[in-house]
């Protein structure tokens, strides 16, 4: 009876042994893979998403190395000048509207001079600019010195032709609207004649007045960003050279300065093509600067600042 037991233990314990050795886990749970099996099905779960990565890089790589637009204008500090949305763009993309940085000493560049008015006015109308329904007298005679009787367009003449000089001196070619008195030119044909002059530079010279006899001071003009005519293009330039030639011309002369005075209203400017500025030296009205205007010593200051000015353009410009 013993060994009858003693076999069946023996039975029982090799049967176990061979459960063991066949694997016969009752336990059938998945196991979890390896970690190389884990990154291998993490790559395949975001393989779709590359795809879609490439066609965002492509344009940056097609755009990369294209040249910045060359055409914005410099403008001067604080003018708040709206981008160069107002420049022409196409015209200063090309070579022959984007000339080489000029020189300081103007070589090259050419100055059209316009004195103020004439002797006698003419009244007939003429619009006040390009496809305008409004209409304004061609020329006035201007105003006249309280202290010393010199009419404005004589005023105007006198210094045109010292700038003129002073001008040549610093290498410009220089043109003058007219150098008589006796004349009859209306401000469109002022502006036409820097117009067809191919003018880098136009400077209309006047002298202002007022009811007020204590008013003094300079003060520049030109179109404003919005102005409906083709000037308003080039609005940048002629802000930079209006805010040159009248802080080079206080800071010569000593004159109290005014402002730039942004305006579509005056025909001289409104048909014009090219860089445009009027300067109004001083108030005739004022009788210690009508005094002052007309002094030789006092003009030659003026021609200083207006020249310094100019320069001071072109410096900006090449910038």
């Amino acid at each position: 009876m013993t060994r009858a037991l003693s076999l069946i233990v023996t039975v029982v314990g090799l049967l176990a042994l061979l459960c063991c050795v066949g694997g016969c886990s009752p336990q059938t749970a998945e196991t979890p893979p390896p970690p190389e099996e884990e990154a291998a099905v993490q790559t395949e779960a975001e393989a779709p998403d590359e795809p879609a990565s490439v066609p965002q890089d492509e344009p940056a790589a097609e755009n990369q190395g294209e040249p910045e637009a060359a055409d914005a204008d410099p403008l001067p500090p604080g003018a708040g000048l709206p981008d160069s949305e107002f420049v022409d763009r196409e015209e200063e993309a090309s070579p022959e509207a984007a000339p080489e940085p000029a020189a300081p000493t103007g070589q090259q560049r050419l100055v059209v001079i316009d004195p103020g008015h004439q002797s006698h006015a003419n009244t007939a109308q003429e619009p006040v600019g390009p496809g305008a329904s409004e209409m304004k007298m061609k020329v006035s005679g201007g105003t006249q010195g309280v202290a010393t009787g010199v009419p404005e367009y004589d005023l105007v003449l006198t210094v045109s032709l010292l700038l003129r000089e002073e001008l040549e001196a610093r290498g410009y070619a220089v043109l003058l609207v007219r150098e008589s008195n006796d004349v009859d030119i209306s401000n469109r044909e002022r502006a036409d004649f820097a117009n067809q002059a191919g003018a880098d530079v136009f400077l209309r010279l006047h002298a202002n007045g007022s009811n007020d006899r204590s008013v003094s001071g300079a003060m520049t003009l030109c179109p404003t960003p919005q102005s409906p005519y083709p000037i308003g293009g080039l609005y940048a330039r002629c802000r930079l050279l209006s805010d040159c030639v009248l802080d080079s011309f206080v800071a010569e002369t000593g004159a109290r300065k005014e402002r730039v005075w942004e305006t579509d209203t005056m025909s001289g400017l409104n048909w014009c093509q090219v860089p445009v500025t009027l300067l109004e030296m001083g108030y005739m009205s004022n009788p210690d600067e009508d005094r002052a205007l007309n002094d030789p010593a006092y003009q030659a200051r003026m021609v200083q600042g207006i020249a310094n000015g100019v320069d001071q353009y072109f410096a900006q410009l090449g910038a």
